[in-house]
């Protein structure tokens, strides 16, 4: 039996079992950014006593603790390099903390790559293999799997595809992921037409990714072109990932891959294969992820039972 933790710039999450995809329990917790790295360790220290008895699960029984951290972190040392959400993280010794203040041994990964590690081996890549992992959220991270294994690099990450430099201007995130996307059409709504009226439409206030994707789905051309520009800067990024690793499936999570296959994944595979580098074509497919929100607690968990034991 195993923990898997989520540490993330908005969520906290906790979960119970074997690194089987299923999960024997679940705590959930919200984070404060006022309270930085230090507030998430006290709900951490909190929280496990409390998942393991809504369990019935004794300390005794549990091996150890895997950890998907948003931010990268580095292997050899056990240790998160930064946080790019919340304060207090950068340098911290996360491993060894844990098994100095849970008493478990503990393995610590960015999130995104154990996300990939848990779609490769229990969701949407489940038999396949390379799975090139995507998550477009607030921010765009990538992970490989190859055979069952998380690729990192020289150890302190790789595949960082939300940065990206798409059409020599900018990185990937700041065209395509929440905040990029939202963020764009806020600063057009101050010059342009189209714009200002999507703005109306939401009552003046600020835009939010939400907002553009119900609008775009209503046929608005604003909150179209908005779209348009995200899915294309996708597009280069994923025709480069493609070049480069020739995976067999691409898998799409995160808060905005739910806009589905008309607003996002449909005109992406279109743009795509319309580029495609002929000796791989039809190689590649891209799918939606399957685990949902607690994806990266699969993932902590498979990771735990790979390198703590089976």
């Amino acid at each position: 039996m195993f923990i898997g933790i989520e540490i993330g710039g908005t969520k906290l999450q906790l979960g119970l079992g074997r690194g089987d995809g299923r999960l024997l329990g679940l705590w959930r917790g919200g984070v404060d950014t006022a309270a930085g790295g230090e507030g998430i360790r006290r709900q951490i220290v909190a929280g496990v006593p409390e998942l393991l008895k809504s369990a019935g699960i004794g300390r005794g029984d549990v091996r150890g603790i895997g950890v998907g951290f948003g931010g990268p972190t580095d292997d050899a040392t056990q240790s998160v390099i930064k946080s790019h959400h919340v304060s207090g993280w950068h340098g911290f010794p996360l491993g060894s903390w844990l098994t100095e203040t849970i008493g478990l041994p503990a393995v610590i990964c960015n999130d995104a790559d154990v996300a990939g590690l848990a779609e490769a081996l229990f969701g949407a890549g489940k038999g396949l293999s390379p799975v090139f992992y995507m998550t477009i959220g607030s921010g765009i991270g990538g992970g490989l799997v190859t055979d069952g294994e998380i690729y990192r690099g020289c150890g302190r990450g790789a595949m960082e595809v939300g940065h990206l430099l798409i059409q020599g201007q900018d990185i990937l995130e700041s065209f395509a992921s929440g905040w990029g996307i939202q963020a764009r059409a806020n600063r057009l709504a101050d010059c342009d037409p189209l714009y200002t009226v999507l703005r109306r439409s939401v009552g003046g206030r600020d835009l939010t990714t939400k907002d553009i994707a119900a609008a775009a789905g209503a046929g608005d051309p604003a909150a179209r072109e908005a779209l348009g520009v995200a899915i294309g800067a996708l597009a280069e990024a994923i025709q480069q990932v493609i070049k480069l690793l020739c995976p067999r499936r691409i898998v799409i999570g995160g808060g905005v891959s739910l806009m589905g296959d008309d607003l996002l994944f449909n005109p992406l595979r279109q743009l795509i294969s319309e580029h495609e580098f002929p000796p791989f074509a039809g190689l590649t497919d891209i799918v939606p992820a399957a685990l949902g929100e607690e994806v990266v607690v699969h993932g902590a968990l498979a990771l735990a039972r790979q390198k703590l034991g089976e």
